[in-house]
């Protein structure tokens, strides 16, 4: 799962040629958890945005940080994630929304085509996601079978770091082999953006798929279409 977004439409020319692109996955590659706890909300008549103020109130420490860290368990998760929601005053089944959110996490097929073309033209790929690790159906939030589309493959809840923490952002171009300003990082999350965009990253903020790849297709010279 991602940060909450935070609004932040700047995308930035390369300022030099890339040797890699980075991508996170839900809501960029997949489809949107965003998208999905927003329908959640409606259909449960919980106020709009809610699930996101709840998760930025307890971060870095609250549920859904620890979650995306590896610090808990599902189980522990639901608990403990019911709970800071009550205390917001809603009731929120977290078991039955992480479900919605598993379901909607399907491949987006252009952007599959398009790590692929990336590859042929010579560029390394990365994804570096926020998720969690579960044994339930439904709850995955379906990124590990996209692996073998990149090179690298960062997961917060492997590595006990999520973005926006700027070690984790390190830690992908070190794997990746490249200096951040060599790299191109999409992401739909403004936040998440932000601490690439210091290190030297170009960045592009994901909120339609096919306008990003239009950016992306024209920062590194391939033709994503």
């Amino acid at each position: 799962m991602h940060d909450p977004p935070v609004r932040d439409d700047r995308s930035q020319p390369p300022a030099a040629p890339a040797r890699a692109v980075i991508f996170d996955l839900g809501g960029v590659v997949l489809g949107s958890p965003l998208h999905a706890i927003a329908a959640f909300e409606r259909a449960h008549g919980l106020p709009e945005g809610l699930v996101n103020r709840v998760v930025v109130a307890g971060a870095p420490d609250g549920a859904w940080s620890r979650l995306e860290r590896g610090e808990l368990a599902m189980d522990e998760f639901y608990d403990a994630f019911g709970r800071e929601c009550a205390a917001a005053g809603h009731r929120v089944e977290a078991r039955a929304l992480f479900a919605a959110m598993g379901e909607a996490a399907q491949p987006r097929p252009r952007m599959i085509a398009a790590l692929g073309r990336l590859r042929s033209a010579g560029l390394r790929l990365a994804a570096l996601t926020n998720n969690w690790a579960s044994d339930e159906a439904g709850a995955e939030d379906g990124t590990r079978a996209l692996a073998a589309h990149f090179d690298v493959f960062v997961e917060s809840v492997v590595e006990g770091l999520r973005k926006p923490d700027p070690r984790i952002y390190e830690l992908v171009c070190h794997r990746l082999r490249v200096a951040p300003h060599q790299a191109i990082f999409l992401d739909d999350i403004g936040a998440n953006l932000k601490p690439a965009r210091a290190m030297g990253m170009t960045t592009i903020r994901v909120t339609d798929p096919d306008e990003a790849l239009e950016q992306l297709s024209r920062a590194v010279g391939v033709d994503l279409d």
